[in-house]
């Protein structure tokens, strides 16, 4: 399988939840008091049969009006138009943002099944602002691309998905498994390469105390089978491989 990286910046967020850009001459002590430094990253996986990616970014726009994510593909030789799956961990504003144009009115890529939980979905919808913005994913219900999940499953014997909660209710982590290989995304459940290797419990997480456990379980899985672990909100390092 080939994994690529769409990086759309380093960004800093902080209790406002407005994610702001980040480049080497900012100073990050110049930030407001618990800022936090994070990458927002989606990656495509192009198996035999598909090309999957793995939640949508921010949803920004570049000059001319061209989704930063197309530009992304386009950028790395894929055609938008050919991404035939979208995996969403759930629909945090960061995560979601590009699952539909900018006038909100048609999905980002009408070549492609989206799923999502059906429960974040639900809850999504209730929590509105600042963490969901429900202008950018409530096209999924009326656009006949959706598929809804629930608990833990399989898509097309390829993929397999758990419900994990832990930094949101409904959160869901994902795993494509072909010819011997395994690629692990665990959204903001495993967002950084440094949370999987130390016992961090974040108040910001929905259960920290889950989330750490579960880090520390898929961590040790992963090294023993070989896993490669792709991380949303790396500055540094987005893919990580256990060798077999």
């Amino acid at each position: 399988m080939k994994i690529i990286p769409l990086s759309e910046g380093a960004f800093t967020v902080d209790a406002s939840k407005k994610f702001i850009p980040f480049n080497n001459e900012d100073n990050l002590q110049q930030r407001p008091e618990g800022s936090l430094l994070v990458e927002i990253q989606p990656f495509v996986v192009v198996t035999n049969k598909d090309v999957i990616l793995l939640d949508t970014g921010l949803g920004f726009t570049n000059a001319d009006g061209t989704l930063q994510l197309h530009q992304n593909l386009m950028d790395k030789g894929i055609d938008p138009k050919s991404v035939t799956k979208i995996l969403l961990s759930h629909l945090h504003k960061d995560h979601s943002g590009g699952i539909s144009m900018k006038d909100k009115t048609i999905v980002s890529f009408p070549g492609a099944t989206y799923y999502i939980n059906e429960k974040e979905y639900e809850f999504a919808l209730q929590k509105g602002e600042p963490s969901y913005l429900v202008e950018d994913f409530n096209i999924l219900s009326k656009s006949g691309k959706v598929e809804f999940t629930s608990d833990n499953g399989s898509i097309d014997n390829i993929i397999e998905y758990q419900l994990t909660g832990a930094h949101c209710p409904y959160h869901q982590a994902f795993w494509i498994k072909e010819d011997g290989e395994t690629i692990f995304f665990g959204g903001d459940v495993a967002p950084q390469l440094i949370q999987m290797k130390t016992k961090f419990v974040a108040k910001y997480d929905y259960d920290g105390k889950k989330c750490s456990e579960l880090r520390q379980q898929w961590w040790q899985q992963g090294e023993k089978e070989g896993w490669t672990f792709l991380f949303y909100h790396d500055i540094k390092t987005a893919v990580f491989n256990f060798k077999k």
